[in-house]
Formats: structure tokens, sequence, C-alpha cells
């Protein structure tokens, strides 16, 4: 049995964190949750720190082994007089490798006995995407909407597929190298590594300070999902009785992202880790994140007993794509609330690469990263709450000065075209404008004030219109209106629909800026 356990302690994780216990004393201020980090003896310390270096130096190898390779073959060193010597040289440092594992399960054995916080890799699975789906499905994942096929002749699809062979090849490349990592920087192990006293400082504050429960999902694609649940229904506020499941950001983590939002605000929250990020696995492809957002879904109505009419997605940047896949597929969820996003992806990513790279750009992104936010909201018909930055510096696509770049912009048009055709006609749509001109609280009340809107009127129109008629969007009130009657509307909506918040991309929102959705 002891040996058991030193075995278990060779191979065992990372010991990170002593989690407080619910019946010890709470350590006041900062020192003393500080006091709460795992401090290694000696003997673990230098051969934990001898691994690490094991394994940095690994993987230094491992990724530059074909030039490493080229240039011992142009110097004759592939030959077995050679690799003999070699080969004695690998197998004493693995040796002593192994005895430094050994000193630091030896290390472990006499702790045991003490609840930690360790690699979430060991973690034991909680839930299955496959508990409550068929796995017949898990092959292909979840459904995604596609980009719609160009209509062509069979000779001229031949023609044109070994035509646009190299650009397919080339995409493919950028995709899975630079690409995924400039689009997702947070799954950069380097980042990651700088983050981790961070992470593991904010991880600790949720599980001991909020009563955060921790678990492992497995999503329908073998990817493992590292989520956080804070459940307040038993407090007795309101709040606490909805459900917000965030998304985050593209270096976001549940760890310190927005899931302090509504967590300030009172309510239950589920946040959880893009596939790649902390513990999760996998990388963040637009796939692969909508499988790890239904698994969420899944394990929040099926295990944690929420209904669909409990929970609201919110989202903080790149996290609008799996926040409005999530609607879109779960139509009955009670509504969305998106901060600071945008509704395609490729407009922003043609502004950063040069133009000569236009066509590849488009490509790639319309291939393998098509984060589509605008396209899949339009299939939602519940309420939307639009946060804009006015001075948002990641997705302007000239610069924050020009809030008229902000994406957020043409999301907003987008939604309000497609759900109020016939008040966002040219006039609709110009007034609209002018109101996102504005770039704080002030100008926009002028712009409001300007045309004369009545706000009790606007919400009299809707009411009556929703009640003769009772149909899904788009409406077609405003059909038989005046011209002044639809600037209005338009401005009404708008302003239902978007808050600005006078502040840049990464700046946290205050719980006094999360609201639940304007509702009819």
């Amino acid at each position: 049995m002891a040996g058991w356990m030193w075995l278990r302690c060779v191979l065992g994780p990372h010991l990170q964190r002593i989690h407080r216990s619910p019946d010890q004393s709470r350590p006041e201020g900062r020192a003393g949750r500080g006091g709460w980090n795992y401090q290694p003896r000696s003997l673990e310390k230098h051969t934990d720190s001898i691994l690490s270096w094991a394994s940095a130096l690994w993987s230094l190898s491992y990724y530059s082994s074909p030039l490493l390779l080229c240039y011992l073959y142009r110097k004759g060193y592939i030959c077995s007089s050679k690799l003999v010597p070699v080969s004695q040289y690998v197998g004493t440092v693995l040796v002593c490798l192994l005895g430094v594992a050994c000193l630091r399960g030896e290390s472990l054995l006499t702790l045991r006995q003490l609840c930690y916080d360790f690699d979430f890799s060991h973690w034991p699975s909680d839930f299955s995407w496959s508990e409550v789906s068929s796995p017949k499905l898990s092959k292909a994942g979840v459904s995604l909407l596609k980009p719609e096929p160009r209509l062509r002749g069979a000779a001229d699809s031949v023609l044109n597929s070994v035509r646009t062979l190299p650009c397919h090849i080339i995409s493919f490349l950028i995709a899975h190298s630079f690409g995924r990592r400039m689009l997702y920087p947070g799954s950069v192990g380097l980042l990651q590594k700088a983050m981790r006293p961070m992470l593991q400082q904010g991880m600790a504050k949720l599980i001991e300070e909020f009563d955060g429960q921790r678990n492992k999902l497995v999503a329908c694609d073998g990817n493992e999902i590292d989520t956080m649940f804070v459940d307040r229904r038993r407090d007795g506020g309101r709040n606490g009785q909805t459900l917000v499941i965030c998304c985050e950001g593209n270096a976001g983590f549940y760890e310190v992202g927005c899931m302090n939002t509504p967590l300030e605000g009172g309510y239950s929250v589920l946040g959880w880790n893009h596939p790649g990020f902390g513990g999760s696995t996998g990388v963040p492809f637009p796939q692969n994140e909508a499988n790890a957002m239904d698994v969420v879904i899944q394990f929040a109505i099926h295990e944690l007993g929420f209904q669909f009419s409990d929970i609201v997605v919110y989202a903080w940047s790149i996290g609008g794509f799996t926040a409005s896949w999530a609607v879109m597929s779960y139509p009955e969820i009670q509504s969305l609330v998106l901060d600071a996003s945008f509704d395609d992806l490729l407009p922003l990513a043609l502004k950063v690469m040069p133009d000569s790279w236009r066509p590849l750009v488009q490509h790639t992104v319309r291939q393998y990263m098509n984060l589509n936010n605008a396209e899949q909201l339009l299939k939602y018909q519940g309420p939307v709450l639009l946060i804009r930055r006015t001075r948002d510096e990641i997705i302007t696509t000239t610069g924050p000065e020009d809030v008229m770049s902000n994406r957020g912009n043409d999301l907003l048009l987008k939604l309000l075209q497609f759900r109020y055709p016939k008040i966002m006609t040219d006039e609709g749509i110009r007034v609209v404008r002018q109101w996102l001109g504005a770039s704080n609280h002030l100008e926009e009340a002028s712009v409001y004030s300007g045309y004369e809107v009545d706000d009790d009127w606007c919400v009299s129109v809707l009411q009556s219109y929703q009640a003769d008629r009772d149909v899904l969007f788009p409406w077609s009130v405003g059909e038989d209106m005046t011209l002044e009657g639809r600037r209005q509307l338009a401005l009404f909506l708008a302003r239902k629909y978007m808050r600005n918040f006078e502040t840049t991309h990464c700046t946290p929102l205050p719980a006094s800026e999360f609201h639940s959705p304007w509702r009819l």
C-alpha cells in the first residue's frame, strides 16, 4: 500500500495551493490569503525545478528537431559510431531524471493527507456530454452555420479546386500555426505560465470567498473543459435564482475575467475556460468552442438544475461567438448580454494584415475562424443587450478615437434591420448612425432630444403590435407610419438594445453597468 502511494506521488501532479476548508476561520487581509499558498519544502522545490528545466529543454528540442537533425546530418553525426556514445549519455540523463522524480515522490508522500489544489489534468471528470446526448452525434460535433458555397459547374469546380489548392494549404498552415495563437493569445503556454500566480490567486478567491465549485466537463469532441460554479440560490436574493453563464475574451480566464461582474451583482455564475486555456484541453477553433459551450449548457441544465428560462448568457469581446451560438442553438435561454463584442471577425482581421494578403485572409477566416456573431444572433428571438465601449481600441477598424468604426455599431444595425425592417429604412439607419456617433452621454442625450422621442408613445406602439399579432421577428411595425414616427422608434430601439460605457476594451465592467436586457 505504501509503495502504491509512493508511486502515485511520483507520477502525480504539481501541488499549487492549500484551500481553506469550510470549518477553518477566514484569514483576514491580503497577507492572510497569501498564507494559504502552497510552499514546497526544500527537496520538493529543487526536484521540481530540475524537472521543469528538463521539460523546457525537451520542448525546445522537440520544436527545433527538424533543424537540429539537418545540422547533425550535414556534419556527419548521424552514424552508428556517433550515435552509440550519445545514447549512453541520454540514458544516463534519463536515469538521473528518474531518480529526481523518485525524490520528489518521497517528498510528497508525507503530505498526502492535506487538501491541495493540483494540476487539472489529474482532476476526475464530473460531467460528460455523452451522459445526456447520443454518442453517435459526437464525431462531427455540434452544428455550426457554414458559409454558403458558390454554385459552379462540375468542370469549373474541379479546375477551381486545383487552382486554389495552394491557397487552401497556406490557409490551413496559417490557421493552425500563428493565426490561431494571434486570435486566442490566451492559449499560448508562455502567457499562461506568466499569468499563473494571478490565476491561482483568482481561483483561490472564487473557492474560498465565494464557495466556488470547480468541475471538469467532457465535451463531445473529448476536450476537457475547466469550469467554476458559484451557487447563490440559497442566499434568498432574487438575482441568485438566475444563472449567468460567462464567455471570456481571447486572453481571458474565468479566474480573473468577466465572472466578477455578475458575482458582484449577486447572481449565480458559471464560468468556463476556452479549449486550450487554463485547465481546459484542446485548441480554440470555432467547432471546439461551440462543443465546449454546448457541454457547459448541458451541465447547467442536467447537473446544476437550472431551467433555460433561468439562464442569462453574458460574453465579453470574442466570447460573443460562443454566446451567440448558445442562444441560436437554445432559443429558450432567457436573454443575452454582449459586452465589447463585434459582428464579424473578417473586418478586424483585415485591419491587422497587409492589404496584399486580403484574399488569403478572407479564405482563412471563412474556412477556419468564421466568428460570425451577427449571423448567429439573428437566429435568436429573445431579449438582447449590447454594451459598447466608446474608447474601444480593439474592435475598431481605424482607432479608438473613431467611435463610428466600432464593429459593435454594425452588430446593432444588423440586429435592428432584421427585427424591425420597416422602421430601419434608410432614414431610420441614418438617425441611428447619428446617435451612434455620440461618444458620451451628453451627446447621446442631445441627439435623442433633438428628435423629440416620446418613450411612452414608442412603448405603446410596440406593445399594441405585439398584442395584436404575437409573431416572431422580423416585425412589420412601422409599415404605415410617418417618417417622424419611424425616426422616433428607430432611436428608441437603438437606446434599448445598446448601452454605452465610456472606457476602453479591457476595463472590467462594473456590476452597476450589468443590466437585464430590455423587453416589452
